[in-house]
């Protein structure tokens, strides 16, 4: 028996003062509503309620049990109106993680856009180049830059960004620029800790992978485009990092015949089942953020 239900059934018998009255306003026999109240005195082992066949009075301990039994009723009405609300309109706290330079270069104009639209969200963002899990660190949604994300996750595609191979006009002036990919080894490259020191391509020869040489290596693909502008290395960095320098001439694209990997931007988020407000709205508003045309 539901003692939530009980609690409700008891309530209006003293509200109403009669078993009969009550259960025809609750839409049950009154059967069933003798059996609630018994049941419930039963698990509080106290009588709250005398009756006899021409009068009903309320117990000591059932006027007290009464008194807390509409308090609490109240505050679980108030409770289920509020998720009813919130399940209309995307409110309280999303919890998003991205990758440091995407997040602070892409990623932070769009969510001030949808701050705008949707006030009553908040964000607790964490931008960090590892990939996170997102249930047992508590994230809803994650934007993943990857060639394929965890089959056991919901992934909606974004956009994509093609992989350059890149390096300052003052690294070729001093070093030369490879023709082939496997002339990579006589450079120093440098090297994104979280992809491995194995660089892949399709080229005229189909698809090749190459070991590179290098000795500067670093977890993040901001810090790594800064050492390519002063001239220490050889770097492959997504284009969404780097179009506005290929563009200015501070870095000069290499070996453009053979195409490193493309890789897609996705919002990933761990089911789609009873998906929050907040998070639906998100998803669908960086898919339409991110459909109009990109520079990178």
């Amino acid at each position: 028996m539901d003692t939530l239900e009980a609690m409700r059934v008891f309530s209006r018998i003293v509200e109403l003062g009669s078993f009969t009255k009550a259960a025809e306003a609750l839409g049950i026999s009154r059967t069933m509503a003798t059996v609630h109240v018994a049941r419930l005195e039963e698990r509080l082992a106290v009588r709250l309620l005398n009756r006899t066949t021409r009068r009903l009075s309320v117990t000591e301990a059932g006027h007290a049990y009464h008194e807390r039994c509409v308090a609490l009723l109240a505050e679980i009405d108030e409770l289920e109106s509020s998720l009813a609300a919130m399940a209309e309109q995307p409110r309280g706290v999303l919890r998003v993680t991205a990758p440091v330079s995407f997040g602070a270069q892409e990623l932070a104009p769009a969510l001030a856009l949808y701050l705008e639209r949707h006030p009553f969200v908040r964000l607790d963002v964490s931008l960090q180049d590892r990939t996170v899990d997102l249930v047992e660190e508590g994230f809803d949604v994650a934007l993943r830059i990857a060639r394929r994300v965890d089959p056991g996750l919901v992934a909606r595609r974004l956009a994509t960004t093609r992989s350059v191979i890149c390096a300052s006009p003052a690294w070729v002036a001093r070093h030369g620029a490879p023709r082939t990919p496997a002339d990579l080894a006589a450079h120093e490259c440098l090297g994104y800790a979280y992809s491995g020191p194995t660089w892949s391509f399709e080229g005229p020869r189909g698809r090749e992978e190459h070991r590179i040489r290098g000795e500067t290596r670093a977890n993040n693909g901001e810090l790594l485009k800064v050492l390519a502008l002063h001239g220490h290395g050889i770097a492959l960095l997504p284009s969404f990092l780097v179009h506005r320098e290929l563009a200015a001439g501070t870095l000069v694209e290499l070996l453009p015949e053979y195409r490193a990997p493309t890789l897609g931007v996705h919002a990933v988020f761990p089911t789609r089942r009873h998906l929050a407000p907040k998070v639906r709205s998100f998803v669908d508003f960086l898919v339409q953020h991110f459909a109009q045309p990109l520079p990178w």
